[in-house]
């Protein structure tokens, strides 16, 4: 039906908005009228390259995935959403009946479904359908931006889980972009004392320093041991844990200097499939080095920070644009134009 429009990615650099046929719900499902959705560098990474690691675009696919709207349509057995509904989306569908969906870590299911990862279409679109119980109700006094933003923040949450960052940690965050910004606040959140970022670029700093950072460090040089000889001067010894945003060689392993003795380091940016680090340096002084990948459990969370006034996302967003101005705003993220923290594509304009 022509009512529907995307934003499609056929290929490298190649989007195109153009109309898909309107989703109808199953059962479980509710069909919601799309309302905000901000642009992930995930997303701007599959337009560039066409590719995270083994996940491959082999087909035209609907980008989006940090999301809210409003429920329009509920299915047969859906009994806690009503149409008129604000909702947030969880973007990640696992399939709840393997062991690792059976013990609370879902996040790490073998056929999970999430939006914008190929095969799986996104929520950039002006109707999307998704199950009702990935979907949160938004309370009235809590926008649909920053129901899209509890996508990120809930990455900064369970950041933080895997760092057992509570009341008096003292966390380095590297890297002082969307994700890095949303785990200096989540560690706020959660207690921490001292929070110190770090970035090459001042501008990103300064916005980290005004949304609560405690201390800023630009990074000017490749040389792991001396920028992290220069962190801890400026932090007073070095950290319980460092939670690593960047995905660059440079920066993880100037995390792991940071740390200290029996601290955590937590690996959040993607960078190349292989990197050189600081292992045996790591392992006599028992530092703890984890991943995570995406979420689990956290989208209550990270709604009732928000929702108390606990965190304020509104900060992160920089730019706002109408659906069919998509490309456009693709653009700004991708090249940061106008200092673009967090671009935001408003679907029912």
């Amino acid at each position: 039906m022509a009512d529907n429009v995307a934003a499609v990615l056929h290929g490298i650099n190649d989007i195109r908005m153009e109309p898909v046929a309107r989703p109808t719900p199953g059962p479980n499902d509710v069909l919601i009228a799309m309302k905000a959705v901000g642009i992930c560098g995930s997303d701007v990474h599959y337009w560039t390259h066409g590719r995270i690691g083994d996940f491959v675009l082999t087909c035209p696919m609907v980008l989006g995935h940090e999301s809210s709207g409003t429920v329009v349509e509920v299915g047969a057995n859906v009994k806690t959403l009503v149409a008129g509904d604000r909702v947030a989306i969880e973007p990640g569908v696992p399939c709840r009946l393997c062991s690792y969906c059976k013990t609370g870590r879902y996040n790490l299911c073998p056929d999970m479904q999430f939006c914008a990862t190929p095969p799986v279409n996104g929520s950039l679109a002006r109707f999307y359908v998704h199950p009702a119980d990935f979907c949160f109700k938004l309370p009235d006094h809590v926008s649909f931006e920053e129901g899209a933003l509890l996508e990120p923040l809930s990455v900064g949450v369970h950041a933080c889980r895997r760092a057992n960052v509570t009341l008096g940690s003292r966390v380095l965050v590297c890297g002082a972009g969307p994700i890095g910004l949303v785990c200096m606040l989540a560690a706020k959140a959660a207690g921490a004392s001292e929070v110190v970022v770090t970035d090459i670029d001042q501008h990103r700093l300064d916005v980290a320093k005004s949304m609560g950072a405690h201390k800023i460090f630009r990074v000017t040089s490749r040389d792991a041991k001396e920028v992290a000889a220069q962190i801890a001067e400026l932090a007073g010894g070095r950290l319980d844990v460092a939670i690593e945003c960047s995905g660059a060689e440079a920066s993880l392993r100037t995390a792991i200097f940071s740390t200290r003795n029996g601290g955590v380091v937590v690996l959040v940016g993607l960078g190349a499939p292989e990197v050189n680090m600081p292992i045996v340096d790591a392992a006599v002084r028992e530092v703890d080095i984890r991943g995570i990948f995406r979420y689990v459990n956290a989208y209550p969370t990270a709604l009732a920070m928000i929702a108390s006034g606990t965190v304020n996302v509104k900060p992160l967003i920089t730019h706002h644009f109408k659906l069919n101005d998509a490309i456009q705003a693709f653009e700004t993220a991708k090249t940061g134009a106008g200092g673009a923290i967090k671009v935001m594509i408003h679907c029912d304009q």
